[in-house]
């Protein structure tokens, strides 16, 4: 069943109940592509985060998001293409990345590889919970943060994308430090791509 809408502001207030796990999350020792990292990747504990209802897969749009921003575009299997419009801090500490994802393909798209290896992330089903933002110059790992009950603060609700059918996503995580202005966005399946951060209004 799709994930209900979840908003900006709850997006926020859902990450203003993470902030002392988010530091946490920040897993030291940079890897290269493949989105979720290997096996051997330490593995980040969970957010303290209350569970949204469903993550949200509709309204996921910003005030600080111009729609015809393009930052950067992932090429994958089966003709899939996600887009990232923007990636905002907050002054609560977070970035969170908001785009599209469309399929250009004949069939249609389920996004259960997207949702990373560890175990406690499947119950986010298919989802962008598998995403990464990796600064390399300060060699470090930033995983999606999750609710009390290990949801990914992202889109679900990910299956059944029709042919050239586009869905809005947005996935939250722990901001790096406020003097690095550019990270690797990582999906399992796709190419890395490199993203801009900008400040939003707090």
């Amino acid at each position: 069943m799709p994930a209900a809408a979840l908003t900006p502001r709850g997006r926020r207030a859902a990450a203003g109940l993470a902030l002392t796990a988010a530091v946490a999350l920040a897993v030291t020792g940079c890897g290269g592509g493949g989105g979720g990292g290997s096996k051997d990747d330490p593995k980040p504990p969970s957010a303290t985060a209350g569970r949204q209802a469903g993550g949200g897969t509709a309204d996921t749009a910003s005030p600080s998001v111009t729609p015809t921003q393009v930052l950067a575009q992932l090429k994958g299997e089966d003709d899939v293409m996600v887009t990232i419009n923007s990636a905002v801090r907050d002054q609560d500490g977070f970035v969170t990345v908001q785009g599209s994802i469309a399929n250009n393909g004949t069939s249609p798209f389920n996004a259960v590889n997207w949702m990373g290896q560890e175990t406690a992330l499947a119950r986010s089903g298919p989802s962008v919970a598998g995403a990464v933002l990796v600064d390399e110059a300060g060699k470090k790992r930033y995983y999606v943060l999750r609710d009390t009950d290990g949801r990914c603060l992202c889109t679900m609700g990910l299956v059944g994308i029709k042919p050239k059918e586009t869905r809005p996503f947005f996935a939250q995580f722990p901001a790096p430090p406020a003097d690095t202005t550019q990270v690797d966005f990582e999906l399992p399946t796709m190419p890395p791509a490199k993203i801009t951060l900008s400040d939003g209004e707090g």
